[in-house]
């Protein structure tokens, strides 16, 4: 039998549990009734962050960008199209580390864009600068071979 994933919500941090019969892409959340996946990653606060991270059964790929940042708002849209590519296979997020100063120290940034992939609560790859939304896809699928192309 094939295991449910466990999708954390990243509007409101609700753990879900998705039976892989079902649609990841329409599926909702059974706290705030928002989609699970919308091919856009969303701008988390710490306690999502820290949700995603610890309960998310995907891998989880972590954008750290400010909004003063060139090279962060140039990659902005690459990432987005990284994320409709990849979902619902790994969970793509973002943190600005302007307003998660705390969560940005605790990863060690020291410059972004930064992007770390986690799987399994902790940190399996890590990244600084700039990427196309190409390079984005091949450097998770890299990393997590079992990622579906």
């Amino acid at each position: 039998m094939a295991q449910q994933h466990l999708v954390v919500c990243s509007k409101c941090g609700g753990v879900n549990r998705l039976p892989p019969s079902r649609n990841a892409m329409e599926a909702k959340c059974g706290k705030c009734g928002n989609r699970l996946f919308s091919g856009h990653p969303e701008d988390v606060d710490a306690a999502i962050f820290d949700h995603q991270i610890a309960r998310s059964s995907l891998p989880v790929v972590v954008d750290v960008w400010a909004p003063w940042c060139g090279p962060c708002k140039m990659m902005g849209p690459a990432y987005e199209a990284a994320a409709s590519e990849l979902e619902p296979h790994v969970r793509l997020i973002k943190l600005n580390s302007d307003n998660e100063q705390a969560v940005a120290a605790r990863l060690g940034i020291r410059g972004i864009p930064t992007m770390i992939l986690f799987r399994g609560g902790r940190e399996i790859a890590r990244t600084s600068g700039a990427m196309t939304a190409g390079q984005i896809v091949r450097w998770v699928r890299d990393r997590l071979p079992t990622v579906a192309a």
